[in-house]
């Protein structure tokens, strides 16, 4: 945990959204690259954008894909890049990100009406819900098109901010007035499991922004929402939720942040001496970033390790699967911020 530390920022002329790393490939002349999702509203008709960068030059992008609307998920699987916008449309590109061979489903009342906040890709489908309470699975149709199937429709009922695959027949979804559901597509498409809150010990979410569930645990959820809050759900104890938010002077858990957790990552970069196995019954350490422009690593029973203080939001963020030491993050105010971490980093100034 006292690894050293380089942080740079790299201006850019528009607000960045959201960023992801993409895969690696020797094949790439560029070397690593990044996928940002970029509003720009004097661009005119192509305010929205998701561009292609080079880590070596970020201010200078390889191509770009224009949105109808601005991006409000972003997520990459070996396969494609996807993006969900604010007027319920999907994207899909492929790794080459040749823009001629996207392929998309507009929004609208046959998919999602409004923005699209949840989104995962799950081996051979993705994952979509929507802030209008509708869950879709969507698939190749074996012609070039996308097919969209609406496995919910919550009827405005409830909202929802995130999703995540499990396995290829499970995944979990959260956002407001539902809080995490657990679906398993064995049984129908069916919630198998709820958890509503940690009522009983005084934490509470009133909205789920993130979820991530770890490779190697699959029963596991990690949940960031508002008001600071992050907690564990573990399927096995469904109604036993376990707080998150750091350890305080007291020893209590407390908030490592007092705004919104606009997302959590299981870290696997940072390794707990108690973690020895799979087997383990501690909690993987998480990282998180916040409204408050908090960039931290949360571990279980452990004061949180602060990362980045900024002094504007830090909306999303993300860790090289490839090389986990390193961390790139979306600053409201226009810039990339990349982090890494290790015996690497000073060497790197």
């Amino acid at each position: 945990m006292a690894d050293s530390l380089s942080f740079r920022r790299h201006p850019l002329a528009s607000s960045v959204d959201l960023v992801r790393w993409l895969p690696s490939s020797s094949a790439s002349p560029s070397g690593r690259l990044l996928a940002a999702a970029i509003y720009d509203p004097s661009s005119g008709p192509a305010a929205s954008s998701i561009r292609l960068l080079p880590l070596s030059d970020l201010t200078s992008p390889l191509d770009s894909l224009a949105l109808p609307s601005r991006a409000t998920a972003l997520r990459c699987s070996p396969a494609a890049l996807a993006a969900a916008t604010s007027s319920g449309s999907l994207h899909l590109l492929p790794p080459s990100f040749d823009s001629d061979a996207a392929v998309a489903i507009p929004g609208g009342a046959g998919f999602h009406v409004g923005p699209v906040r949840g989104l995962d890709f799950g081996g051979e489908e993705w994952v979509t819900a929507g802030e209008d309470g509708r869950v879709h699975v969507v698939g190749g149709g074996g012609d070039g098109r996308l097919v969209a199937r609406k496995v919910w429709d919550a009827k405005g009922m409830s909202g929802y901010e995130a999703a995540r695959w499990a396995s290829p027949a499970e995944f979990a979804t959260g956002g407001v007035g539902c809080g995490v559901q657990w679906w398993d597509r064995r049984k129908g498409d069916a919630v198998v499991a709820q958890c509503n809150g940690i009522w009983g010990l005084g934490i509470v979410t009133g909205m789920v922004h993130s979820i991530d569930i770890h490779t190697s645990r699959k029963h596991i959820c990690v949940v960031g929402g508002s008001s600071g809050t992050i907690f564990v759900w573990d399927l096995r104890w469904p109604q036993q939720p376990i707080p998150f938010s750091g350890v305080g002077l007291s020893g209590a858990a407390e908030p490592v942040c007092e705004s919104e957790v606009w997302e959590v990552l299981f870290d696997t970069y940072t390794q707990s001496s108690d973690i020895i196995s799979s087997t383990s019954s501690k909690i993987l350490p998480v990282m998180m970033c916040s409204e408050d422009g908090i960039l931290a690593v949360v571990e279980q029973d452990e004061r949180p390790l602060e990362l980045l203080a900024e002094a504007c939001a830090i909306n999303s963020f993300d860790i090289d699967p490839q090389n986990p030491s390193d961390v790139v993050c979306a600053l409201e105010w226009e810039s990339i911020g990349v982090l890494t971490r290790g015996r690497d980093a000073m060497a790197e100034e």
